[in-house]
């Protein structure tokens, strides 16, 4: 599915989005509909995308993941969005790979199509934060799509795992990689070689998840307000804020701190740097200029 300019629209299916209220949607008048996703602005500069695959709990397949990125793009690109939630129903944020698109796959199949390459084709490289709300089931893929998040933030209900090692394979997505980072390796060597699952709770005991929610309905509000606080900041200053810290997961202290330092600098040369220093200086709000 080719990307397209305009954002598509979609009706908002009850049982994918019962626990929140409905919220403006993006809509072009041309363009056919998501099958698989919607996409809605339920505060100024905020975009929230729900994963919409209910009779499969939202299971990840090559359609959806074309929709997600697609989307994603178009929000990453507007000046109007400053950060982006992604949540999926209350049972279930993503409940995995769709197993039936890969369970006949060859090898030659999977390396010559580079099959699920696609699932980080986009989400590392948008420049808007984007904020997991996990509720339900993140499983697999599922718990794969939530750490390529910036922030994760879920219900205590939540379920987060990767049990690959039953069906005979090993994360694809990058949850050797991104679980291990999150909370060490000898933990994450156990849930990845047990296939053992872990709670929500657990999730924000280890540093996986920001803040954990009584509720599913408090777990995606949460997510909408800490992207409307974020949006709300010099749109300038959160691209480099986050540049800076996904750095820091990638470079050696030494030499992310050198970067870090750059960065620091070269904000300065902005506009909003002298009108967030001046507003403080004068106790008033600033009036970002996004420049």
């Amino acid at each position: 599915m080719a990307s397209t300019r305009a954002m598509r629209r979609s009706p908002i299916a009850a049982n994918a989005s019962s626990f929140l209220s409905p919220h403006r949607r993006y809509s072009s008048a041309s363009s056919p509909p998501y099958d698989n996703i919607l996409v809605t602005t339920p505060k100024p500069r905020v975009g929230l995308i729900t994963l919409n695959r209910p009779r499969a709990l939202n299971a990840l397949s090559t359609a959806l993941f074309r929709e997600l990125n697609d989307a994603l793009r178009q929000l990453d690109d507007d000046e109007s969005t400053g950060a982006v939630v992604l949540t999926g129903s209350e049972k279930a944020f993503a409940a995995g790979a769709d197993i039936k698109e890969m369970k006949d796959l060859t090898f030659s199949e999977a390396f010559n199509t580079n099959f699920i390459g696609l699932w980080s084709a986009t989400i590392p490289r948008i420049r808007v934060p984007l904020i997991a709300a996990v509720n339900g089931h993140a499983l697999g893929g599922g718990c794969e799509l939530a750490l390529m998040a910036d922030i994760i933030y879920c219900s205590s209900t939540a379920t987060f795992g990767q049990p690959e090692i039953k069906l005979g394979i090993v994360p694809g997505a990058g949850g050797s990689q991104r679980l291990a980072k999150a909370i060490g390796k000898s933990r994450a060597m156990e849930l990845i070689l047990t296939g053992k699952h872990f709670s929500g709770i657990e999730a924000g005991q280890w540093g996986v998840a920001a803040r954990v929610f009584d509720t599913s309905e408090a777990c995606v509000q949460g997510a909408i307000d800490t992207a409307s606080k974020i949006a709300g900041m010099s749109a300038l200053a959160v691209k480099a804020a986050k540049e800076v810290v996904n750095k820091s997961q990638d470079l050696p202290l030494r030499d992310g701190l050198e970067y870090e330092r750059k960065v620091f600098h070269s904000l300065f040369g902005s506009r909003d740097q002298k009108i967030g220093m001046t507003a403080f200086a004068e106790k008033k709000k600033p009036e970002w200029s996004n420049e």
